[in-house]
C-alpha cells in the first residue's frame, strides 16, 4: 500500500498518482530525478531539482525544458544557476 500523503492528482496533465521529474544529458544519461506528488506543480519541483543538478554537475549551462517549466523559472535558473533554461 502507498499512502495518500504521497499521491495527488494534477488536472492539468490529467496525472493520477505521482509525477516524475527528469534531468538528462545528451546522451540520455540521468542527472537527477525527483519524484513528487502529481499535485506537486512543475515548477516547484524543478527548483529543487535544478538546485541539486546544478550543485552535482556544475559545468551543466543549458537546460532544455517542457512548456510545464515557464514562467518566472527561467529568471530564477539564470540568477541563482548560472543556468540558461530554454523552453522547446
Amino acid at each position: 500500500m502507498v499512502g495518500a500523503g504521497t499521491r495527488g492528482f494534477d488536472g492539468g496533465k490529467l496525472v493520477n498518482g505521482r509525477k516524475r521529474h527528469v534531468v538528462v544529458d545528451p546522451l540520455g544519461l540521468l542527472l537527477g530525478v525527483m519524484v513528487t506528488a502529481a499535485d506537486v506543480g512543475d515548477r516547484a519541483a524543478a527548483h529543487i531539482l535544478l538546485e541539486q543538478v546544478a550543485a552535482a554537475h556544475h559545468r551543466l549551462a543549458l537546460v532544455w525544458a517542457d512548456g510545464g517549466y515557464t514562467g518566472s523559472l527561467i529568471e530564477h535558473c539564470l540568477a541563482l544557476f548560472a543556468l540558461v533554461l530554454v523552453i522547446v
